[in-house]
């Protein structure tokens, strides 16, 4: 009878080992379930990609557009300000493309691909997007404003240059507040009014080119007001191609 009672506690306790070891073979099992696999993990790291080169090559096509509008908007403005000798270049230069300096085209036409690609930057940094006027209308009609603003700094004559730069510098809140309203709008028309200021000042200083009858130290005191107006229908371009782009994927 004893050793009956002994085989009978050894199966029991055998039977009770199997049942404790049961859980234990499972949980391999459900880690696999969550583990993802590896078919999963390439498809989603090839989506990702598929994004990130969506995302720069309209990128690119953005920075092309932009170039192309502000080298071919500045030679159209420089030829005017040149032909009412408000900017007067060396001989040689007028010579060139356009009656203008080589380097005006290129250094324009980046400046604008600069600051339209920086506006859309900007409104979604600050989680602002901008929706105000947005379509091509509303910015051709800004285009139109601002040509018109530069022409009428060459054009109008008052009797001092302060008049004129008041009026321009109403006009070009006026465009402003037609087109934009935007906090950021505001303050990035008014941060690249001061850092194209004092560019042209350093360059007209250095004899690249002058300006006749400067009263705001080597330039016209009206230029800010054009610098300004230039980059709010500048980043007005640039929101508009941004509509509608994915947004810059973010690898987690």
């Amino acid at each position: 009878m004893p050793r009956l009672e002994s085989g009978a506690w050894s199966c029991s306790c055998a039977a009770r080992a199997r049942h404790a070891a049961r859980p234990g073979e499972a949980a391999p099992k459900a880690d696999a379930m969550q583990s993802p696999s590896p078919s999963a993990g390439r498809a989603e790291r090839e989506a990702s990609g598929g994004a990130a080169t969506t995302w720069r090559q309209h990128l690119v096509q953005r920075s092309v557009v932009l170039f192309v509008v502000g080298a071919f908007m500045a030679l159209v403005l420089n030829l005017l300000q040149i032909q009412r000798n408000v900017t007067l270049f060396p001989d040689e230069v007028i010579a060139t493309l356009f009656s203008s300096a080589w380097w005006v085209p290129p250094c324009c036409g980046t400046a604008a691909a600069v600051v339209g690609l920086l506006y859309p930057c900007i409104d979604s940094h600050l989680g602002e997007p901008h929706k105000f006027k947005r379509e091509w209308a509303s910015v051709m009609r800004c285009i139109a404003v601002f040509v018109g603003i530069n022409h009428a700094s060459a054009k109008l004559d008052f009797a001092n240059n302060v008049q004129l730069s008041l009026t321009l510098a109403a006009l070009s809140l006026g465009l402003w507040w037609t087109f934009d309203r935007s906090r950021s709008g505001l303050g990035l028309g008014i941060t690249i009014a001061f850092v194209a200021t004092l560019i042209t000042q350093f360059l007209v200083y250095n004899g690249v080119y002058q300006y006749t009858s400067p009263d705001f130290l080597y330039i016209r005191s009206w230029l800010p007001c054009i610098f300004f107006s230039g980059g709010v229908t500048v980043g007005n371009i640039g929101r508009q191609l941004a509509m509608g782009i994915p947004e810059k994927p973010h690898n987690d």
